[in-house]
């Protein structure tokens, strides 16, 4: 079992906590971004440089921008690295950011912790004020994140096309209320 660093936590699910990454983390995102299947959901290539290479990169951003503030590490209720949650595109005149997940561990897909994880880092972000609509982009094939999505609050509202791609957008608004009580969090 990992050793919980409680001051590192962003947002706290039912079964899940979003964290901080940790230098410990480039190995596992390393193995989930080479993975073929994997980033089919992604609608990206895998990355095909050797693992020092990815982790000299992977060190920099972490030390040197600030994605390490907007980027996070879910763990599941064991501890385990599971996968990975952020924001970004942050529109402060707008009042608004895109979120995005990713479930690297197959044998945690179709069990509710994508869900837990993105309304647990919504509600966090939401009840800070200054985000008062999140959006994300989900694959039109990908049915299993549309329905995760959902389940955490999000509604579709409309396409959109990148790469040859057709994408649901969703979106959540904090007008809406439609964030349940049960997470609880601070995010930095």
């Amino acid at each position: 079992m990992t050793p919980r660093y409680y001051d590192d936590v962003v947002a706290r699910g039912h079964r899940t906590i979003v964290r901080r990454k940790r230098l410990t983390d480039a190995a596992d995102e390393y193995r989930w971004r080479s993975d073929f299947e994997l980033s089919l959901f992604d609608a990206s290539r895998p990355v095909q440089s050797p693992f020092e290479t990815y982790a000299r990169n992977w060190v920099f951003d972490y030390r040197f921008t600030d994605m390490a503030g907007r980027s996070f590490a879910i763990e599941d209720e064991n501890g385990r690295h599971i996968g990975n949650i952020m924001y970004y595109n942050i529109d402060g005149a707008r009042s608004e950011a895109e979120i995005g997940i990713s479930i690297g561990e197959r044998e945690r897909w179709s069990q509710g912790y994508g869900s837990d994880a993105v309304r647990a880092l919504a509600q966090a972000l939401l009840a800070r004020g200054e985000i008062k609509r999140l959006y994300l982009h989900t694959l039109e094939w990908n049915g299993r994140a549309q329905r995760a999505f959902q389940k955490a609050g999000f509604a579709a509202t409309g396409t959109s096309w990148r790469d040859g791609n057709t994408f649901i957008v969703m979106e959540l608004r904090r007008e809406v209320g439609a964030l349940p009580s049960r997470a609880r969090a601070a995010v930095a």
